[in-house]
């Protein structure tokens, strides 16, 4: 009897550290919020799960609410795809992974009336030898759709600072150069007076110019 505590204890830590792990390296994106009329939007729903060597059924259901209405499905995934007829029947589209830790859709061609609140619902039947746990996560995505699309801030701030590094450069550039040609025009002139230097200095006295050489 000593043991079975033993064995509870030390399966508790196992669970504890098996869900530590999971967790650890499981990363959740959130999807964007925002969407172009006209265009594919991807609504990004990434859960957490198990690791590969155990074995889990998961179904998505995926809802869809207009502003000021109610939850109405509009896809689902149980073993297979499966769309409800709607207003985004023919546009939805299956983004979902193999492995089932990315289950997202994407809407083709979205247009203004598909602003909402999207909820993204998993659940996920483990299969474990003595028991079968059920476990249950939500995602809610606001999405607006906009006529076009707006000029972000960051990419605005990214291209001012662009164009002033350019100019920096373009101006170091040119002061390079222009001390550059200064130099060498001094040393140009310097050599030029001193060979003119040279030249009117009389003969008999350029040989007096030799250096002495000492026996």
């Amino acid at each position: 009897m000593a043991a079975l505590p033993r064995l509870v204890c030390a399966s508790s830590v196992v669970l504890v550290v098996w869900a530590g792990f999971c967790s650890a390296v499981c990363v959740e994106v959130p999807s964007e919020t925002e969407a172009v009329q006209g265009t594919h939007m991807k609504l990004l729903c990434i859960s957490c799960m198990k690791r590969e060597e155990v074995t889990a059924s998961t179904v998505v259901e995926w809802f869809y609410r207009p502003n000021g209405g109610k939850d109405e499905p509009i896809y689902e995934y149980r073993k297979r795809n499966h769309e409800f007829p709607s207003r985004f029947s023919g546009r939805l589209q299956w983004n979902g992974s193999k492995d089932m830790q990315d289950v997202s859709i994407t809407v083709l061609n979205v247009t203004l009336n598909d602003s909402g609140i999207y909820t993204c619902n998993i659940t996920r039947e483990f299969e474990f030898e003595i028991h079968r746990p059920l476990f249950t996560s939500s995602r809610l995505i606001h999405l607006t759709v906009v006529e076009e699309a707006g000029e972000d801030f960051t990419s605005v701030i990214s291209e001012i600072m662009m164009y002033i590094l350019l100019v920096f450069l373009t101006l170091w550039l040119l002061i390079e150069m222009v001390y550059c040609y200064r130099k060498v025009s001094k040393a140009e002139e310097a050599a030029q007076e001193n060979a003119t230097d040279y030249l009117a200095i009389p003969s008999e006295n350029k040989e007096n110019c030799a250096v002495p050489v000492e026996e």
